[in-house]
């Protein structure tokens, strides 16, 4: 665990670095220097990005990890990476051909409502196609066991950019339709600055010519696309729907508030760069007793540090959006539905990773697409009656029954599961602080009111699970704080 622990640190502080920026942005900069529908048209071209790149990347970012370390001869492992740099293009040239047919056929979806996305359709293509081939050089560097610089460039350069942008927009420097290039062009940037680096880590002789196992590897990509591209749908196909369903400003207060519920995912995502790897390396090892340690101590760990997140949001946003433009308003229960969602998929601990690292990736494919039918029937049932908070229910459900059966196949197939009797404790007392500060506001200025609140509240925290010794992991590593370790 210390390579784990190391590298997760590094990577838990660049994506709070990341998330802080990316909460200026998204509370501050885009409210007060971008007009509600403008919001909803970026917030909307990205989402829309987003559902798209996993089926462009072909799952390559995973085959990367999953096979790179079974390759024993530098010959077939040359092979190897040139299939993976070059099967990301060729399905980026078949979608981009079908996109050019139908691409009247597409502007018709905009024509009744929503005309503003029309002249940006295209673009959308761009940041997908940008947004693959980073994934897949971020892949190449993860294998190397090197998250840290990849998280640097994932988490801050693109936040950094709008944030710039942004200020240019504010100064009348920029005008949207500038705006949207400028970002099209910095997601290129950025998936040049991944390319070169992760070339740097490892190079190759390019092979045209497949690999010895190209069967398993074809089939695990194909597998892993569909289930990928499920995985992104569950994320993001609230947003698109929302556009659908409701006018285009709308998805401004949906984004909004599922970014503050979003950020409850940090520690997950930085610790995910690293476990990943490590997974995947112990399942081809077949290190059961140490699979079952990684699976047992991530799931306990993130379950404890997001649970502080998920406290501090939910006692402090009435304030936050009191700082927030007034034409934005505050859905609490969406909030408290997609964080209670993220809360789930951090208590999963690497479970992702072990599924999609062992032979029964197959299975996520099937559970995956019904939890995808799920998820758009009923939002197309609960956003018309309850609007954004309808679809975030449906997400919720939707995430509630996914996590479920993923955590039932892990337990069936590898008779192991991440749960200990400090697992309840750990939830009982989240529930029970949260609820202890909820009700509890400050008679201060707003700002004053949040930080106040939430040293109090991370004080408390803190100090009860380290006397009630939850985590032996999180209780050593506050030890060694005073030390300077």
């Amino acid at each position: 665990m210390g390579v784990v622990v190391n590298q997760t640190i590094r990577n838990i502080i660049i994506t709070c670095l990341g998330f802080g920026i990316g909460a200026i942005n998204t509370l501050f900069l885009f409210t007060y220097f971008m007009d509600k529908e403008h919001y909803g048209l970026i917030s909307y071209l990205m989402t829309a990005s987003n559902l798209i790149w996993p089926l462009m990347a072909f799952g390559v970012q995973n085959t990367l990890v999953k096979f790179f370390s079974s390759y024993s001869n530098k010959e077939q492992q040359d092979r190897f990476l040139t299939l993976m740099l070059i099967s990301p293009l060729l399905v980026a040239l078949v979608l981009g051909a079908i996109g050019t047919i139908f691409y009247n056929t597409i502007l018709s979806f905009f024509e009744e409502k929503n005309t503003i996305v029309q002249p940006y359709i295209w673009t959308i293509y761009i940041l997908a196609f940008a947004a693959s081939y980073f994934e897949v050089f971020f892949a190449w560097s993860k294998v190397k066991l090197k998250s840290v610089f990849g998280n640097i460039i994932k988490e801050l350069f693109l936040r950094i950019c709008i944030s710039i942008l942004l200020f240019l927009v504010y100064f009348e420097t920029l005008t949207i339709p500038q705006f949207i290039y400028s970002l099209v062009i910095a997601y290129l940037v950025r998936t040049l600055i991944m390319k070169i680096y992760a070339l740097g880590l490892h190079r190759f002789t390019p092979r045209f010519s497949l690999p010895d196992n190209y069967i398993s590897v074809f089939k695990y990509s194909g597998l892993i696309l569909i289930a990928g591209s499920v995985a992104s749908l569950l994320i993001d196909i609230d947003k698109a729907m929302i556009e659908r369903y409701l006018p285009i400003e709308n998805l401004a207060d949906y984004q909004l508030c599922a970014f503050i519920a979003i950020v409850i995912s940090i520690p997950s995502r930085a610790m995910h760069q690293i476990t990943y790897p490590l997974t995947a390396k112990l399942i081809n090892e077949k290190a059961k007793g140490e699979l079952k340690d990684l699976y047992q101590k991530s799931s306990l760990s993130l379950l404890i540090t997001s649970g502080l997140l998920f406290i501090l949001i939910v006692c402090n946003v009435n304030q936050l959006y009191e700082i927030i433009p007034k034409n934005y308003n505050l859905f609490i229960w969406v909030i408290i539905l997609i964080g209670s969602a993220k809360l789930f998929d951090n208590l999963l601990g690497n479970n992702n990773s072990i599924l999609y690292s062992s032979d029964y990736y197959r299975m996520i494919l099937y559970v995956g697409v019904g939890m995808v039918v799920l998820t758009v029937v009923l939002n197309m049932f609960w956003i018309p009656a309850y609007g954004i908070t309808g679809a975030a229910i449906a997400t919720f459900i939707a995430v509630f029954c996914y996590n479920l059966v993923k955590l039932w196949i892990v337990y069936t197939k590898f008779k192991m599961h991440p749960f200990s009797k400090k697992t309840f404790l750990a939830i009982l007392l989240i529930i029970s602080i949260t609820f202890g500060f909820y009700f509890w506001e400050l008679p201060f200025h707003p700002i004053l009111n949040i930080v106040s609140k939430s040293i109090l509240i991370s004080m408390v925290y803190v100090f009860i699970f380290y006397a009630l010794k939850v985590s032996a992991d999180i209780n050593n590593l506050i030890k060694k704080i005073p030390r300077g370790a």
